[in-house]
């Protein structure tokens, strides 16, 4: 079982799949957190343990999302693409190795789509754990307005990087949604 996952996840088009779905849903993930800290701050929130609480929930929603959407969307694709190969070959591929390995990359898939908003949210409300001790909220919003915003350059950084583009512009690139999301938050909350 542990060898055909590992091929799984060697898999060049189960790992292509899984990283969109990452990225794509951390990027949601880090955009909402970074609009959620700043309407917190902007409402005259005090306590950085109700940020967190307010985030988690977030976090509990995007992650809920992205794994059932995307279990759901693989299912169908997957069962497409057997349909396709048993088709192909005139026999039924039900049981076989063919159809497990759809179905255990339709989960890869799915924990990748649910961790990418996990991580997005989660690590920028780090620094609301310690409003009251070492930071004030002002400092912990700001702080964690840039740890979302250097997931956002992490994301682009790398995906930049596997595509041969420059890895600092596509990194600057995903990080300008960022502040462009803390601006318009500023300007208009």
């Amino acid at each position: 079982m542990f060898g055909r996952l590992g091929a799984l996840l060697r898999d060049d088009r189960v790992r292509a799949i899984s990283r969109r779905y990452f990225v794509s849903n951390g990027f949601d993930g880090a955009l909402t957190c970074i609009g959620l800290v700043i309407g917190a701050y902007l409402t005259g929130v005090t306590e950085g343990l109700t940020v967190v609480k307010i985030g988690v929930g977030a976090a509990v929603g995007l992650t809920t999302s992205g794994v059932w959407s995307v279990w759901e969307i693989e299912r169908a694709e997957k069962r497409a693409e057997l349909g396709r190969i048993e088709e192909a070959m005139l026999t039924d591929l039900g049981g076989t190795a063919v159809e497990r390995d759809k179905v255990a990359a339709r989960g890869i898939n799915a924990a990748a789509s649910g961790l990418g908003p996990l991580v997005g949210i989660v690590v920028p409300l780090l620094p609301f754990l310690a409003v009251g001790g070492l930071l004030s909220m002002t400092w912990a919003t700001l702080a964690s307005v840039g740890l979302g915003t250097g997931i956002l350059f992490s994301f682009g950084a790398y995906m930049g990087s596997i595509s041969d583009q420059r890895w600092y512009v596509a990194g600057l690139r995903m990080a300008l949604a960022g502040v462009a999301v803390a601006a318009v938050n500023l300007l208009f909350g």
